[in-house]
């Protein structure tokens, strides 16, 4: 079995290829079980285990295993942290590890990317990212393989944080800002692509602009929240997954506030990849992707990973 590390990992994970590898895998067949999620308590620490098989016809098996920690920021650490195995579908032979914090931001931020494509206005170029962690980092990348993004701006609860970010990312080219005004930083943008693990909503649904694209992208569990349910109001709303129903607390809220109805979730990226929902109609109108991230993914990655291996 391979060990495959954070570098070599990383490389293999270009956007140009991953978007739309993750365009055909949702758009195919694959089996994805519902994931398993465990509690840690250790001391007065907290976090969340979470364990996410898939296999597909393609003849591969993979299962990540991923610790979410939220209070590691106060010890200057990542908030998540991954492992990947590769199997051999058939046999069950292990392949290779990898690196699962960057198959898990990576595929996390082109699974975004993806769902702007079918979302956000064909012309949107302002991208707005509140957070400023590994998936956060890779969102301009990820977004410019889909749409023409020409002005990024960035927003943390460390306001620092945010202004390091705004500064690598001037270094690799971007028109990139931090901003410490929320409010108007959301108005401003065609995209709002949020990759936090807050608690308490962030977005107001009065801030988003018509024809505006709300991405939330960070929060999984239904404890947590990156939008308030008035953003859901008078929104089409779009999911990754039917999980997502089940393990957002942004949609739980909404429901239980009455912004948005289950029934009128208008599709999930498999409907979207399989052309039988069309996404946006019109420039007008307000989307949100809700993402709570899948296996699948997760395999799509790992496979482009182990096949550049293979030459």
């Amino acid at each position: 079995m391979k060990h495959i590390d954070a570098p070599t990992t990383r490389s293999a994970l270009h956007f140009a290829h991953l978007v739309p590898a993750l365009r055909e895998a949702f758009a195919g067949e694959a089996a994805v079980p519902p994931r398993h999620v465990h509690t840690v308590e250790a001391g007065t620490d907290r976090g969340t285990v979470l364990i996410m098989p898939a296999w597909s016809e393609a003849g591969y098996l993979g299962i990540k295993t991923i610790n979410i920690f939220p209070g590691n920021g106060a010890r200057g650490l990542p908030g998540l942290h991954a492992t990947y195995v590769l199997y051999d579908a058939h046999t069950g032979v292990p392949l290779a590890t990898m690196d699962g914090n960057e198959i898990t931001a990576h595929r996390t931020a082109a699974a975004s990317a993806l769902g702007a494509s079918f979302l956000a206005r064909s012309n949107a170029r302002r991208l707005l990212v509140l957070g400023t962690g590994r998936v956060a980092r890779l969102l301009p990348a990820a977004h410019a393989t889909v749409r023409a993004i020409d002005e990024v701006q960035v927003w943390n609860h460390r306001p620092e944080g945010a202004q390091a970010l705004a500064a690598q990312w001037r270094g690799e080219g971007w028109n990139a800002q931090a901003v410490t005004d929320l409010e108007a930083g959301v108005r401003g943008a065609d995209i709002v692509s949020c990759a936090t693990l807050a608690t308490s909503p962030l977005v107001k649904g009065e801030w988003l602009a018509p024809g505006s694209h709300l991405d939330l992208i960070g929060s999984f569990t239904p404890q947590m929240r990156e939008a308030d349910p008035a953003c859901f109001a008078g929104a089409r709303t779009f999911v990754d997954t039917e999980e997502a129903l089940s393990k957002a607390g942004d949609l739980l809220d909404a429901i239980a506030a009455g912004t948005l109805v289950r029934n009128d979730v208008q599709a999930t990226l498999a409907d979207l990849c399989r052309g039988t929902h069309v996404g946006r109609a019109n420039d007008s109108e307000r989307t949100v992707f809700k993402a709570v991230g899948s296996a699948l993914e997760d395999l799509t990655a790992a496979t482009l990973v182990w096949r550049s291996m293979k030459g």
